[in-house]
């Protein structure tokens, strides 16, 4: 059920009734910024945990924004709404970015003249009221919501998924006013800068002030990998044991179910699935090995390279310097196809004989797309830093090329080591391979924490032997 504000809260008066606490299902307030339909890989996740509660016969509230702040964005892509529990209520804010908008004719004045200077003052009234640029004014919105829907069906819990950040602001006006328990899910973490590795701000600064009161009172802190745990647990030694790790993972619906058989005789097709929001140093070092390979293996000289994704966001899709070295590229067999549905990931696995990982940062980035890759049953080339947390998920795969770094020689090799393992793997091989990902599907890594977030709450408990697999749910 689907919900737009201004009109959506007003007709929650009707459409649900106050409880008395034990005599119905328990209700959390999900704030999940990204929700389906919107094109975020963070849309899986989303899904997946508001999925989980609705499994455990919890009336599920989802806090998002509306359609159009998304097609501003990424896109939009409703199949992923699809695999919703239909018996989730989402409720979508009136809340878009300004700056992603490209129709000059709702332009101010000051932005007309000045746009460079519309946007710092843009920032600083953000900042002004949370410590977070871009998504800082929503803060008002976003608790007034809050507090309205608890009105209208009181909370038992509250879970923010971050980013972003000021979903902490609601999360604590209703544990301020009305102490409903609540968890925070840091996709990233946010004093932590995840590529670096350091801190991004200091515990004394507004958000660092921000985040210690809003973590020292949390039930629970889901981090997506355990170097990010271990930066949280000694940040803050004294919530160390509400620190747990909640990784991302894969639809089973994602995953090729076909045999797979590769055509060497008439090339290989290499694919990238992901959002292209790496540098473009990244993509070049990628493409240069490729040319190198390329030149030195015959296999890889017939064969294709086909990026898929969102680049860009806003004025700037699919119109960045990305997209020039992708077009320049076309010679040497690169083809761009645009995003991929959710619905159509599995086919496009389908077509693919091996797969390039390009991923950012290091030990604390672990990317959503790795276990998809790993549970493929493809071989895998890796194209991030050796030191990298998607290594581990990978070590032990046995079509896992190893992580070689950034060098393009060694990419490269890569390349070509992709090439002979599509051309060798037998059924046993993929199979293995599956088996190696499969403890990484989604719902078995958010289902514990799911669970365990629903003991935060003075509810009634479900019986032991309920699990949440995924999809939709009746």
């Amino acid at each position: 059920m689907r919900h737009s504000l201004p009109s959506a809260l007003g007709r929650l008066n009707r459409v649900v009734r106050p409880r008395s606490r034990g005599t119905a299902r328990p209700h959390v307030i999900y704030l999940a910024i990204g929700f389906p339909p919107a094109a975020k890989s963070s849309a899986y996740r989303l899904r997946e945990t508001a999925n989980q509660f609705a499994a455990l016969d919890w009336d599920v509230t989802v806090v998002t924004i509306c359609e159009e702040a998304w097609e501003r964005e990424y896109g939009l892509d409703h199949s992923l709404s699809a695999g919703v529990d239909p018996r989730i209520r989402v409720v979508e804010l009136p809340l878009v970015r300004e700056d992603l908008e490209t129709d000059i004719r709702n332009f101010s004045e000051a932005r007309s003249l000045r746009p460079r200077e519309w946007i710092e003052q843009q920032r600083k009234r953000d900042l002004a009221v949370f410590p977070e640029p871009v998504f800082g004014g929503w803060r008002f919105a976003l608790e007034k919501a809050v507090l309205r829907i608890h009105r209208e069906h009181p909370a038992d819990l509250l879970v923010a998924s971050c980013a972003p950040y000021v979903n902490l602001a609601p999360a604590w006006r209703l544990w301020e006013e009305h102490r409903v328990p609540y968890v925070v899910d840091f996709r990233d973490g946010w004093s932590l800068d995840v590529i670096t590795g350091e801190a991004a701000f200091p515990e004394s600064s507004p958000a660092g002030r921000w985040e210690k009161k809003v973590l020292e009172q949390a039930g629970a802190i889901w981090c997506v990998n355990d170097p990010i745990a271990r930066f949280y647990q000694e940040r803050y030694p004294s919530r160390a044991d509400r620190v747990r790790v909640v990784r991302n993972g894969f639809d089973p619906d994602g995953v090729p179910a076909v045999e797979h058989r590769a055509e060497p005789e008439a090339g290989l097709t290499f694919g990238y699935l992901g959002s292209i929001n790496f540098s473009p140093v990244l993509l070049d070092e990628v493409l240069t090995g490729w040319r190198m390979a390329r030149r030195d293996d015959p296999l890889i000289a017939r064969s294709t390279f086909e990026v898929r994704g969102h680049i860009g966001a806003g004025a700037l899709r699919e119109a960045n310097a990305h997209m020039e070295m992708l077009r320049a590229a076309e010679p040497d067999g690169v083809v761009f196809g645009g995003p991929v549905a959710k619905a159509d990931v599995a086919d496009t696995y389908a077509r693919w004989d091996a797969l390039v990982l390009m991923l950012v940062g290091g030990a604390y980035v672990t990317s959503g797309k790795v276990y998809e890759y790993a549970a493929s049953g493809l071989p895998v080339l890796s194209a991030h830093e050796v030191d990298h947390d998607a290594a581990r998920v990978l070590a032990g795969h046995p079509l896992w090329t190893g992580a070689v770094g950034l060098e393009p020689v060694r990419l490269a090799e890569s390349f070509r080591a992709a090439g002979r393992l599509a051309v060798s793997a037998t059924e046993a091989d993929r199979a293995a391979a599956r088996a190696h990902a499969h403890r990484f599907t989604r719902g078995a890594q958010l289902m514990p924490a799911v669970r365990a977030a629903t003991e935060l709450a003075a509810v009634p408990k479900p019986p032991a032997e309920t699990v949440a697999t995924g999809g939709a749910r009746s």
